[in-house]
């Protein structure tokens, strides 16, 4: 029994010297991190390579199940596998503790080779944070485990045998978690500090007036409707769809972007100062991610600022396939490796197709691409609007595959034509009597015509729709139903500029976008 009390007792101070040990693991990568580089800790690093090598299908449930908070349920995922695997690793110590050290030491090799295949990663310094933690790490697992195979004994039991007592063990611990929380809390300090100068170069940036400001907004074009959000979607409010588990904190003043590739004639850098002495234009645009689900939140309409992106290539020597040109695809490149690819033809076929300076009147917010962003209206996100971005290449579809290509992602993605109901709400117990349904609908670069509406499998009614900004703008609807009591399927469908009705027919996100009508079922008493 003696031997039994004893073999539990180790096991119950294993786990928690595993955990020790993965935690001073963390904390002093991320002490090292803020010295070489933020953005290649290793749980940063792991969860980038977790995020590329993830089916586009499961990509995509993550987006439609958790939304913006995917990557917040990817990191707690990551640190609850760390936390088993370093329960294991402590429990496995104890019998055998440089094998338990020696598994330490493995997952940092795999941060380390996470973080070297990184699309931007800086270098050999990249492995570092990696390395070192998990040297720190194996150090501890390797003392706690020896202290507590001595503490769990017969010897130990009482603190006074020939071995570490409990007690020892105990104060090691101590020691050990409050030397790991110094070590992260001024690793966090150092990256904070890191980032400050890109917040204060924010701080520090003017937004000149626009040489083209945007055209009034039409005074019918927000509709006075309980439940319909606003024309012009708040900063705050954007959505946020991409795969920076870190969002990049990029300084203004050594920002550079790159133009260069096939056709082009005169290769140029620019400066965020150089873009902003430039003409730039202000305008309305609707953006809309391919994975937005049909009813779906991923859409959002915002006041941009920019510079014409086709002046831009044009002063390169760029020129259209429609015109001679070499290239067919204008791949963009983030500061953390992403890239995208838009059709040359598209950006420069007249257009607003902007490299964007400001949003709603302010500098680009941090998640939405500070200091510079691109837009082309009328096409999916991901093949028109790279965040942060910091080169452009151009060459053809033929020779690379961006990003989400490489992951059965289309080529080319113009935005379908499509329509929400906004209120009421699915499943909403409406009072009795007219009832106000209401909604957006969309088709860049066409613009909406009509929008319909269908109670049941009754006949399909007009909707009244209020003023049309422009055709890069979505457009408020609404149907004022006289609801009868019962149980109700609302359903909705759009026709665009081109007389286009939106498809009945329904199709997930991938490869091209979603399709289908948005329908609710609504209960009056």
């Amino acid at each position: 029994m003696s031997n039994l009390r004893s073999t539990i007792s180790r096991a119950g101070l294993g786990a928690p010297a595993g955990l020790l040990a993965a935690f001073t693991s963390l904390a002093a990568a991320e002490l090292v991190a803020a010295l070489v580089r933020p953005a290649a800790g290793p749980v940063t690093v792991v969860g980038g390579a977790v995020i590329d090598r993830t089916p586009a299908a499961v990509k995509d449930f993550a987006i439609r199940t958790f939304g913006e908070s995917d990557k917040v349920v990817l990191q707690l995922g990551i640190l609850a596998l760390l936390a088993l695997f370093a329960i294991v690793l402590g429990v496995l110590a104890l019998r055998h503790r440089r094998l338990g050290a020696a598994g330490v030491l493995v997952f940092g090799i795999v941060g380390a080779a996470a973080a070297l295949g990184r699309p931007d990663s800086a270098g050999a310094g990249d492995a570092l944070p990696s390395l070192a933690g998990s040297v720190a790490g194996a150090f501890v697992l390797y003392v706690l485990a020896g202290k507590a195979t001595s503490a769990g004994s017969p010897s130990g039991d009482d603190g006074t045998g020939g071995g570490w007592s409990r007690r020892g063990f105990l104060t090691a611990a101590a020691v050990t978690a409050g030397a790991a929380t110094g070590a992260g809390v001024l690793g966090r300090a150092l990256s904070g500090q890191r980032g400050q100068g890109a917040v204060a170069s924010r701080t520090s940036v003017v937004l000149p007036p626009p040489a083209s400001p945007a055209p009034v907004v039409p005074a019918g074009a927000q509709l006075k409707v309980a439940g319909i959000g606003p024309f012009t979607t708040p900063s705050g409010d954007f959505y946020r769809v991409d795969t920076a588990l870190v969002v990049p904190k990029v300084d203004a003043g050594t920002w550079r972007l790159r133009i260069h590739g096939k056709g082009v004639t005169r290769p140029r850098t620019y400066t965020l100062e150089d873009l902003l002495a430039r003409p730039l234009i202000e305008r309305d645009i609707t953006l809309t991610c391919v994975s937005n689900e049909v009813g779906g939140p991923y859409i959002g309409n915002a006041r941009w600022l920019g510079v014409r992106l086709a002046d831009l290539l044009a002063e390169c020597g760029v020129k259209p396939p429609s015109k001679g040109g070499k290239a067919d695809q204008l791949v963009a490149r983030s500061v953390d490796g992403m890239t995208l690819g838009s059709p040359v033809e598209d950006v420069m076929d007249g257009r607003d197709a902007i490299l964007a300076v400001g949003m709603n009147g302010e500098p680009l917010p941090f998640d939405h691409g500070f200091p510079v962003r691109m837009l082309v209206p009328g096409l999916y996100g991901y093949v028109s609007a790279c965040k942060w971005i910091t080169d452009i290449e151009l060459t053809t579809f033929d020779t690379y595959d961006p990003y989400w290509v490489k992951r059965k992602w289309a080529r080319k993605a113009p935005i379908k034509t499509q329509s929400r109901i906004d209120t009421p709400k699915p499943f909403a117990r409406p009072a009795s009597g007219t009832v106000m349904v209401a909604g957006v609908a969309w088709a860049q670069r066409r613009g909406i015509t009509r929008v319909e509406v269908r109670i049941d499998e009754g006949p399909w009614q007009d909707a009244d729709l209020a003023a049309q900004d422009t055709v890069d703008t979505w457009r408020q609807w609404s149907f004022p139903w006289k609801a009868t009591p019962g149980g109700h399927t609302i359903t909705v469908r759009a026709t665009d500029g081109t007389g286009q009705t939106q498809t009945e027919q329904r199709t997930r996100t991938v490869p091209d976008g979603a399709s289908g009508w948005h329908s609710v079922f609504v209960t009056l008493p």
